[in-house]
């Protein structure tokens, strides 16, 4: 956020619930410098703008499609970006913490890879940002539209700054990510790495012993695509349109047209808005082909409105809050769902029984 980033007094924290999250003023340390109010994006105009093409396609390079969450676009432009003098900044993991790092080498990119669907911190990351393009670098940033609308807004849109928001659906609280791993006796502070889509799977690692479950038996996912779990501004977020913040726009293809064999591999969804959008893309080593822009819109909801609250949310939290676990909430709030989630799970531990893979039941 950027008003953390420029108050004086350091007197600006997030408040993370399951539910909200925001930040508040300690009013004992404010001076009444106003200069959060003046730095928010969301007290100046916003500047969004039409693509100018709409494109899908993947990652040329096999093994970074593959590691990707859809098509590797990000990845790939991520490394050209570097090969040609810049710094890359996107979100990445580690024992808990959902934060914004660079790189400056192509294979650092790899921390990137992957959606993240939980809440990023970018509290210090504007700064920093801004501390390099002032040295003359060159700054790709990675992010949310919000973010992306506030890095511009933080630098007033730096000439030296290029920026690719991803469409999202909305997220939650690393809170609600922790709920739900405690159910198998996991501590998000004690996992190392996670990857939420690696095609089929739900990935992390834990002390060095690797967990999977697959997608279809998720029940964190099936609660994230419901909308359920998704902090009380995604509801409202003025940023679901067509019109974007960010110079590209990357999210999945879906309902391409394609073959099923191509979609099975991965398939992005690439917005083009301007000039240094078409510089990003350009240099990078992409296949691009001609999408169904209706199909894409439709298939993309957050092209055209947030996401909607889901009457089941109220509950849902009501149970958490009652200590009854991410497994006991979704099993109240949806289920007809859970119990074909445990059908699959028993499926897939049977597929596995021996493979030397752990699965999250």
């Amino acid at each position: 956020m950027e008003c953390i980033d420029v108050c004086p007094k350091k007197a600006i924290k997030v408040i993370d619930s399951w539910m909200e999250y925001n930040a508040v003023i300690d009013s004992e340390k404010c001076i009444q410098c106003n200069a959060c109010h003046s730095a928010c994006q969301n007290n100046a105009e916003q500047v969004l703008t039409k693509p100018i093409y709409w494109k899908q396609g993947w990652a040329q390079d096999d093994c970074v499609r593959m590691r990707s969450s859809s098509g590797g676009v990000a990845t790939a432009v991520e490394r050209a970006f570097i090969k040609n003098g810049g710094i890359v900044c996107s979100c990445t993991f580690s024992f808990g913490k959902f934060e914004f790092d660079f790189a400056e080498t192509e294979d650092e990119v790899c921390k990137f890879t992957g959606s993240k669907y939980v809440k990023s911190n970018p509290e210090g990351v504007y700064k920093k940002i801004l501390e390099k393009l002032k040295l003359g670098r060159k700054v790709l940033f990675v992010g949310l539209p919000c973010q992306v609308s506030a890095v511009r807004h933080y630098t007033k849109n730096h000439q030296n700054l290029y920026t690719a928001d991803l469409i999202c659906h909305g997220t939650p609280s690393p809170q609600i990510l922790d709920s739900f791993l405690s159910d198998y006796g996991i501590r998000l502070t004690e996992v190392q790495s996670i990857r939420f889509r690696e095609k089929n799977n739900f990935k992390l690692e834990q002390n060095g012993k690797r967990f999977a479950v697959q997608i279809t038996t998720d029940n964190y996912l099936m609660t994230f695509l419901n909308s359920t779990t998704y902090t009380e501004n995604c509801y409202q977020c003025q940023y679901a349109k067509i019109e974007r913040s960010g110079d590209i726009t990357l999210g999945d293809s879906w309902g391409s047209e394609l073959e099923k064999s191509t979609q099975d591999k991965g398939i992005s969804l690439v917005l083009c808005q301007n000039e240094k959008g078409k510089e990003l893309i350009d240099q990078a080593d992409l296949t691009l082909v001609d999408v169904d822009l209706k199909k894409a819109i439709e298939s993309n909801h957050q092209l055209y409105q947030p996401s909607q609250k889901p009457k089941q949310r109220e509950v849902f939290f009501k149970e958490l809050k009652k200590g009854y676990g991410f497994k006991k909430a979704v099993k109240r709030c949806y289920p007809k769902k859970y119990l074909k989630n445990i059908v699959k799970t028993v499926l897939y531990n049977m597929k596995f029984m021996g493979g030397g893979r752990t699965a999250i039941k």
